[in-house]
């Protein structure tokens, strides 16, 4: 595949799982009504997401589409374990 395609596919992906990350919105949203979420996902993505980004920036040219990508579930699951608790 040309690198040019494979660059795209990756930015492609970073924004469906971009996307993917905005649905702890609504669940931090519910935490913070009282309706309390898994502690357990939250956790599990914000490890997910720091290995990813860590694998991206360990790369050596950095993989902006991954390190991207990771960075919101980083943030958002950090969010969405701390109001869960």
């Amino acid at each position: 595949m040309q690198e040019r395609t494979v660059r795209t596919i990756g930015w492609i992906a970073s924004f469906a799982a971009i996307l993917m990350f905005f649905s702890y919105i609504d669940q931090i949203r519910l935490n913070l009504d009282g309706h309390k979420g898994s502690v357990v996902q939250a956790v599990a993505t914000v490890i997910n997401c720091t290995l990813w980004t860590t694998y991206g920036l360990g790369r050596p040219a950095k993989d902006w589409p991954i390190i991207m990508a990771n960075i919101p579930g980083i943030v958002l699951g950090l969010v969405a374990a701390v109001t869960a608790w």
